[in-house]
């Protein structure tokens, strides 16, 4: 047994725990390793394709997110720590695990889970969706005529454009691109120049789909496909004429996908990310998945043209790119096997024939989406940009649609018409970058003022502030949320949005925006808590009083909902209010690196995962005794989001919205549906309801209050 997982598993012995009356914090038994934590996270993901509670198609939704999100984690995680030991730039981690030892824990789960994940889709999945008429055809079972459809189709749209590349002196191996699908192909004979060529590499033409359905007329009653790589297997013959072909076996390699842009005396960030943007497609090797029938001599010499070891090599037993599936889903017309239709409840006072400006002066709204439209915010954009009053508007872009977005378009009319719109656009929002550079272009063609926020800081924030004259006075609005700027995000993230017209609050996020375009030094802030300047300090302060209260006789109770939890300060210091008796419920989506249940550490935390219909995103801190019981921000409980991002959290002053929060965060700590809960060995446990339970989930009752349901 593998020695970590025999600590990990001792957590509740003497030898593995600190018992004393004061325990030290760093010891490393008390962490999680976060790369492990997000392993744990994908894992979740997967087993919800399992879950036969969830619609039949939204199953296989899961299963090819799983794999889009493993795609991520080897682009970014992996190859980081790949580099990290090629560098000789180890370093370790609270948890103290080396990033040698990190690697190698990783590859034991990865090729664990994604077994599962083939044997699922294989084994479940199949099955079920042939049983509901949607098929996918194995080369064996194809009839005459749909043969004969095929030879047609490879003939049509695949040879014409396919370039087949033998491997010789001339020709050495490819430099294929990140994630694409290729074939190795095995030949005997000899070519029109007599060359003797052993093998050559077949790039899948990347415009064409990678499953394709049959005529209606071709197959049984429903939906018919077939895989692209079953088609070109099947052919591979007609791209070697006169040649052999021993064996055709498809591949696919993950290269390193992090843009590596020095920070450091950049004249240009956009220029220097241009020039990076292509190199994504290129970058070091970092996974190998090659089809398990492949032969070893052939899968030992793609391992040795890419530079990598067994231990990077995943045999998979269906195609390598699963994620191109998606497309299935979207093009079968089954609504009886995927969720049913909602539509979002909208607020009185923000329909779209009401002046929006006119409902926020009256009072604050607070939205939770997707439960509730997203349509206001961009509505009060869209007014503002014809409203003759409306002066300004500013407005940060992590993720906003692209081009493609109405809330983009709507600034571009409000610069048309003349306001004064600045646009702090983060073109370092990883994988959307070439997608913000067009978008930083079209708002600046528009006559936008475009900043890129500040070096060596990722604007992360989510917030607008619009500026209105009204009886000749200058008055401010704000927007504030948690998500993005994304119209499609908003439908399938959940997330909160404030607007409001709080002089103070306006005040303070305007003193933000000053820090973004303009230079100085750091104003203090009213209300707003900011990363990286107080949002971090203020937030330890938060969990202090805490403590403080219990220790003089009160109850400290501390609820924290995020999406990843990592930050060794924050971590102790809830392990210090834990021990102070504090009550601690932590709802974590992804990364946790906090261990729960350790005895005179961690015995009053809990914490829980939700994995639903909806992806979690909403930020959200309860603090029992603090003036201010309820926080929303943008920023996680991360390094990166406290220490090295510009991240916003304001307090919600509201008694309504307070506790509203309040009631919807307890609703997630009693899902007993969709909810997983951190043992303190670092696995998760499915949060079941007991026989005399009534099944809760918080996204179904949200959608209930909120929400109406199949319109």
């Amino acid at each position: 047994m593998d020695n970590k997982l025999i600590e990990i598993q001792s957590m509740s012995d003497d030898t593995a725990v600190d018992t004393s009356d004061t325990p030290s914090l760093d010891n490393p038994a008390y962490y999680i390793n976060r790369e492990i934590s997000h392993l744990a996270f994908n894992r979740r993901v997967l087993k919800q394709a399992l879950d036969d509670r969830h619609p039949l198609l939204e199953r296989l939704k899961f299963l090819l997110i799983f794999s889009s999100n493993l795609d991520e984690f080897f682009e970014i995680r992996v190859a980081g720590l790949m580099q990290s030991i090629k560098f000789e730039r180890e370093t370790t981690g609270p948890d103290g695990m080396h990033p040698t030892e990190v690697l190698r824990e990783i590859s034991q789960i990865c090729h664990a889970t994604v077994d599962l994940q083939y044997k699922t889709l294989n084994d479940v999945l199949i099955p079920a969706l042939a049983e509901q008429g949607i098929r996918f055809l194995r080369r064996k079972r194809w009839t005459q005529a749909q043969a004969k459809w095929v030879e047609e189709y490879i003939e049509r749209e695949v040879l014409p454009i396919v370039s087949p590349i033998g491997i010789d002196p001339a020709h050495p191996f490819p430099r294929l691109v990140n994630k694409s699908l290729n074939f190795i192909v095995e030949l005997e004979g000899k070519d029109a120049f007599g060359r003797d060529l052993n093998y050559a590499i077949v790039p899948a033409p990347r415009t064409l789909p990678r499953v394709i359905r049959l005529p209606t007329e071709l197959g049984d009653p429903g939906q018919n496909f077939i895989f692209l790589s079953s088609m070109i297997h099947a052919h591979a013959e007609k791209m070697f004429p006169g040649m052999q072909v021993m064996g055709c076996y498809q591949f696919r390699i993950t290269r390193n996908a992090d843009l590596d842009v020095d920070m450091e005396g950049i004249a240009d960030l956009a220029r220097a990310l241009r020039g990076e943007l292509h190199s994504r497609r290129f970058g070091t090797a970092v996974r190998l998945e090659v089809a398990d029938n492949c032969p070893e001599e052939l899968t030992q010499f793609l391992l040795r043209e890419v530079g990598l070891t067994d231990q990077q090599l995943y045999q998979v037993n269906g195609p390598v790119n699963l994620k191109r599936l998606m497309q299935v889903p979207f093009e079968v017309d089954r609504p009886d096997l995927q969720y049913p239709p909602f539509t979002p409840s909208m607020p009185k006072g923000l329909n779209r024939k009401d002046v929006i400006f006119d409902a926020v002066a009256r009072k604050d709204y607070l939205l939770q989406h997707p439960f509730e439209s997203f349509s206001p915010v961009i509505q009060l954009v869209r007014q503002a940009a014809k409203d003759p009053q409306v002066v300004a508007i500013k407005q940060t872009l992590y993720r906003s649609g692209g081009l493609q977005s109405s809330l983009v378009e709507a600034l571009i009319d409000a610069a048309r018409n003349g306001k004064e719109v600045t646009a702090v656009v983060e073109l370092r929002a990883r994988f959307d970058e070439e997608e913000n550079l067009e978008l930083a272009s079209r708002l600046q063609e528009a006559g936008a003022v475009v900043v890129y926020g500040v070096v060596g800081y990722k604007t992360h924030s989510k917030m607008m502030l619009l500026v209105r004259r009204e009886g000749g006075e200058l008055k401010r609005y704000v927007h504030l949320g948690t998500g993005n700027y994304h119209s499609g995000n908003a439908r399938l993230y959940t997330d909160y949005s404030l607007l409001t017209a709080d002089p103070v609050l306006c005040e303070d996020v305007h003193r933000v925006f000053q820090q973004l375009t303009g230079m100085g030094k750091a104003e203090r802030m009213t209300k707003l808590l900011h990363a990286p300047f107080t949002l971090k300090r203020q937030l330890l302060r938060l969990i202090d009083a805490e403590v403080k209260a219990q220790k003089e006789g009160g109850e400290g109770h501390i609820i924290l909902k995020c999406n990843g939890l990592t930050e060794p300060k924050v971590i102790q210091a809830l392990y210090k209010a834990s021990q102070a008796g504090v009550k601690i419920d932590l709802i974590i989506r992804g990364m946790c690196c906090l261990r729960p249940g350790i005895p005179g550490v961690s015995d009053t935390i809990t914490v829980r995962s939700i994995v639903g219909r909806f992806l979690e995103h909403t930020r959200a801190y309860y603090f029992a005794n603090s003036e201010y019981k309820v926080f929303c921000a943008s920023a996680d409980l991360m390094e990166r989001n406290l220490n090295h991002r510009v991240e916003t959290c304001f307090p919600v002053e509201s008694p309504e919205h307070s506790e509203r929060i309040l009631k919807e965060l307890n609703l997630y700590l009693k899902d007993n549906l969709r909810s997983w809960q951190l043992q303190t060995d670092g696995t998760y446990s499915n949060n079941r309801a007991e026989s005399e339970e009534a099944p809760m989930g918080a996204q179904e009752e949200l959608l209930q209050i909120y929400a109406s349901q199949g319109q």
